[in-house]
């Protein structure tokens, strides 16, 4: 599979990987009315995967203490959105 955003190939797992370590500003976090989420956008189509936070919306070190486990969610909701619905660019097939 190919990174999205860089040259970089691999299997999904190493992708994954990579994403998490070279480029986890990919998911981004937000508050309305409260409630927190993170959204993580596919660069190749544009959609997006958003999803609420249901612990940490009352604890401001929520995300300090667990930002990267969930970038490491996101990204995988990533992958999967990949593998699914691009396959052909992703392999060149």
């Amino acid at each position: 599979m190919n990174c999205p955003w860089c040259a970089f190939e691999g299997a999904p797992r190493a992708l994954h990987a990579h994403l998490a370590g070279e480029h986890p500003d990919a998911v981004r976090t937000k508050e309305m009315n409260g409630t927190q989420f993170y959204e993580v956008t596919c660069p190749v189509c544009g959609e997006s995967y958003e999803h609420r936070l249901r612990k940490g919306t009352r604890d401001p070190r929520f995300l300090d203490e667990f930002g990267g486990e969930i970038r490491m969610v996101a990204l995988d909701m990533l992958v999967h959105h990949l593998v699914a619905e691009h396959t052909e660019q992703q392999t060149g097939a």
